[in-house]
């Protein structure tokens, strides 16, 4: 569903993203782990272009991807992102939140999106919370408004870049299970994350990114548990086994 093509990335003479090759196919849930500045979220930025890249292609289904292009406002209703933070609207309910994006970018009827909303709310486990403003949520129930804002679109697939790491610890195991949820239910997903342990078990496959390029990638049971390369190894031991 999402191919990469020896994609290349600067921010002037700094080269982020050095030939990155892999595939996601429709369904599948792929983790994207590695040490900071490894390019792991510039990557998924550049699969709806909020980023461009300078050369190779990122394609969605056969269309390539480019920032530049009319269609790339198409391609980010069918394609969602779910940020580290969390960009709801202050002043509108969480029930308004996630209405926001059928209503006024898809053009729906606002009886169908107000179902879809709530359904989704009641998804993410926020069925109390519907005229809740973001003020009065915790942070990880702000990031389940933003999951069910994404999913309310009813998109092909959802980017998610690091959606717990601006969270309370106490809170993260929440929107963990809202998402291992999706993966079961075969959402197709992309995911920058430094949960190894949701990679582990929700996963279908991980990539471990290093210095801009694809250092090891394979089924998450194998990367993860028997991890090959030499730098994998190092990264994975000091995760899981900090000092």
């Amino acid at each position: 569903m999402i191919r990469f093509t020896d994609v290349h990335k600067s921010f002037g003479s700094l080269e982020v993203l050095k030939g990155i090759d892999a595939e996601v196919a429709k369904g599948e849930t792929v983790c994207l782990i590695g040490p900071s500045g490894s390019g792991k979220s510039t990557l998924l930025r550049c699969v709806n272009g909020l980023e461009d890249y300078q050369q190779g292609e990122i394609a969605i289904e056969g269309a390539r991807v480019d920032a530049h292009a009319p269609s790339i406002h198409q391609l980010r209703t069918q394609v969602a992102m779910v940020f580290q933070r969390f960009n709801l609207f202050p002043h509108r309910t969480a029930l308004e939140n996630v209405m926001e994006g059928p209503l006024h970018v898809l053009g729906e009827p606002k009886a169908e999106v107000r179902d879809r909303a709530e359904e989704h709310l009641r998804r993410v486990g926020l069925a109390d919370k519907m005229n809740a403003h973001p003020a009065a949520l915790s942070g990880g129930q702000q990031q389940r408004v933003a999951i069910a804002r994404a999913l309310a679109m009813r998109p092909r697939a959802i980017l998610m870049d690091e959606p717990t790491s601006a969270l309370d610890p106490e809170t993260v195991g929440d929107v963990l299970s809202v998402m291992a949820d999706l993966a079961h239910e075969h959402m197709t997903m992309l995911v920058v994350t430094h949960e190894i342990q949701f990679a582990r078990e929700a996963a279908d496959r991980v990539l471990f990114l290093d210095g801009g390029r694809i250092v090891e990638q394979g089924p998450a049971a194998d990367v993860l548990t028997s991890p090959q390369h030499p730098r994998t190894q190092d990264f994975l031991r000091r995760v899981t086994h900090p000092v």
